[in-house]
């Protein structure tokens, strides 16, 4: 057999073996490595002394008023919450300041709100309109274009002069 300490899966064996779990083909197979194993020995050994340990020992009594002393406690600590609140409470607790703090408050709103007001708006940013470009245009474009409106000009005279519902 393996030692049972080699492997993380077999010292579960070890100790159920200690806490007499194990069936009786697998104790005495277990009985004959420890016998062999000082690890193995060593291991249950310490087990045993935990487990008569505890079962040698016994609870203290509970006194008969031990609920009541409890719930006195209990309703006496202070909730963790308090505790974090406590350094932001004011140090004075008068009921004219609770009294007046919503007109603190209204006030403070209409100064604000004033001041919201009063303060002129940005003036909004010119919205991008279509913009004509002018290329730079050569002498030689620009005579070209006026000969060409010139011709258009005395076509669109020739039309109407030669059409039949001409009264020009």
């Amino acid at each position: 057999m393996n030692c049972p300490l080699d492997t993380r899966e077999n010292t579960q064996l070890l100790l159920d073996y200690c806490t007499r779990k194990l069936e009786p083909d697998s104790v005495a197979i277990l009985e004959r490595h420890i016998a062999i194993c000082a690890a193995c020995r060593e291991l249950a050994r310490g087990q045993r002394a935990v487990w008569h340990a505890l079962d040698a020992w016994e609870a203290a009594p509970v006194s008969a008023d031990f609920d009541s002393r409890l719930y006195r406690r209990i309703e006496a600590q202070v909730p963790w919450w308090t505790l974090v609140v406590r350094p932001f409470r004011p140090p004075f607790r008068t009921v004219t300041l609770w009294r007046s703090l919503p007109a603190l408050a209204m006030a403070c709103l209409l100064v604000v709100a004033g001041v919201v007001l009063e303060r002129p708006a940005g003036a909004p940013a010119p919205a991008a309109t279509d913009r004509a470009q002018v290329d730079s245009v050569q002498p030689e474009q620009v005579e070209h274009a006026l000969d060409a409106m010139e011709m258009l000009n005395e076509f669109s005279r020739h039309v109407r002069t030669d059409s039949p519902d001409s009264k020009l």
